[in-house]
């Protein structure tokens, strides 16, 4: 096992997308993670289509795949005194253990809190809901979209106020994830330092608000509420989607001397007072458009980012899905990664965001990113093994 986290077990009792994404990043990282399933699997094995057909006749959701590499499958039925016995021992094995059930779940199940701590005093726990542990409305189910809603990003993102619109990936969720996962690692810091386990929470909602940024402030401290406004940012001009010949591109003049580049470029009066500062060219929004989409228009997109490029304005093109894989920028990140698969096959999956290196003393770099990595697991695909490391005997048949 390679990668910063290699030594460190995961026990990840979560579903859907906001804690299994936590867990593989973890197992990014090296960690070795076990995904604890019912027998009827995680939800998202059923979310389709897409599904993929192996050659065994079986089919693997694509949704599944997303976000469940680096981790070994074992199924249990945790209202099972035997299951809930091996729960038990992989708790206590455990550096990290994962669960998003509804608040209070776990309890009933009788590994609350107080018991996990019992089995495992430097066990770290990640929990994560849709709407916080406790407050009024804590006891909501957690769905992304509900939560994009709740969360006030839906208000944000459309064409315009009377058509709110959902980010087009589970945002929420990934957010939910992503922070679960640093809350862990910020955990773990302090059991070095303690060695005392640590309770991490987040959730969908938190994860919403917390990611406002320059929205919530907006609110918050000058009490204006923002809108969806489409494809143009609220507080920066020019810095959105911009039509020209045969399609468009997207242009972000961060400050005024970046303005005086273009307007020097494409033969626009740079002092005009319409538009002289950002906040002369953001109260005057609809004109400013036209007047770039006018000078624009006798330039193909190719054309005019070429001809950004070479006065330094930051521009790019909108990508579909497909050309983004086959961009051989993204391929040099590693955002691409080929697995072989238990049933499907050599397969090729979206990889993580981070690299790791080591410096040496003459300032060479060397790569320690995690390049080797396990296919998302079949179901139960590693029950005998796990079963047998903790020396129990094999799984009775599903009740």
């Amino acid at each position: 096992m390679t990668g910063s986290l290699a030594g460190l077990l995961v026990v990840d009792l979560t579903r859907a997308l906001a804690g299994p994404q936590a867990a593989m990043m973890l197992g990014d990282l090296g960690a070795r993670v076990i995904k604890v399933e019912s027998h009827a699997g995680d939800d998202t094995r059923s979310w389709g289509p897409p599904f993929v057909q192996a050659d065994d006749g079986t089919e693997e959701s694509t949704y599944f795949l997303a976000c469940n590499r680096n981790k070994e499958s074992i199924t249990l039925n945790l209202k099972r005194d035997e299951d809930a016995r091996l729960l038990g021992q992989l708790i206590q094995r455990a550096d990290v253990l994962l669960e998003n059930f509804k608040p209070g779940a776990l309890q009933r199940l009788g590994f609350g809190t107080t018991r996990l701590m019992e089995l495992n005093p430097r066990l770290v726990v990640l929990s994560i809901s849709g709407f916080g542990h406790d407050g009024p409305e804590a006891g909501r189910a957690g769905y992304d979209q509900i939560a994009q809603g709740e969360g006030g990003l839906m208000s944000l993102t459309g064409s315009d106020p009377a058509h709110p619109q959902r980010v087009g990936v589970p945002i929420a969720d990934l957010l939910a994830g992503m922070n679960g996962a640093f809350g862990v690692l910020a955990a773990l810091r302090e059991r070095d330092r303690t060695g005392q386990g640590q309770i991490v929470r987040t959730s969908l909602l938190a994860s919403v608000v917390a990611a406002h940024a320059f929205q919530g402030t907006r609110w918050t401290v000058a009490g204006e509420v923002g809108r969806a406004q489409g494809n143009q940012h609220p507080t920066i001009a020019p810095y959105g989607l911009f039509r020209c010949a045969g399609g468009s591109v997207q242009i972000a003049c961060g400050n005024d001397a970046m303005w005086r580049r273009l307007c020097l470029a494409f033969d626009i009066t740079p002092d005009d007072p319409l538009y002289a500062t950002n906040a002369d060219r953001i109260a005057n929004r609809d004109g400013l458009t036209a007047l770039l989409e006018s000078a624009f228009a006798h330039h193909g997109p190719d054309d005019l980012l070429d001809q950004l490029a070479d006065i330094d304005i930051p521009a790019g093109r909108v990508r579909t899905l497909d050309e983004v894989y086959e961009w051989e920028q993204t391929r040099s990140q590693g955002l691409l990664v080929d697995i072989e698969h238990e049933s499907l096959g050599k397969i090729s999956l979206p990889g993580s965001a981070l690299r790791t290196y080591t410096v040496d003393a003459d300032g060479a770099e060397t790569e320690t990113t995690r390049v080797s990595h396990r296919p998302p697991p079949v179901l139960d695909a590693d029950g005998h093994a796990i079963r047998g490391w903790l020396g129990t005997p094999p799984a009775p048949s599903p009740a």
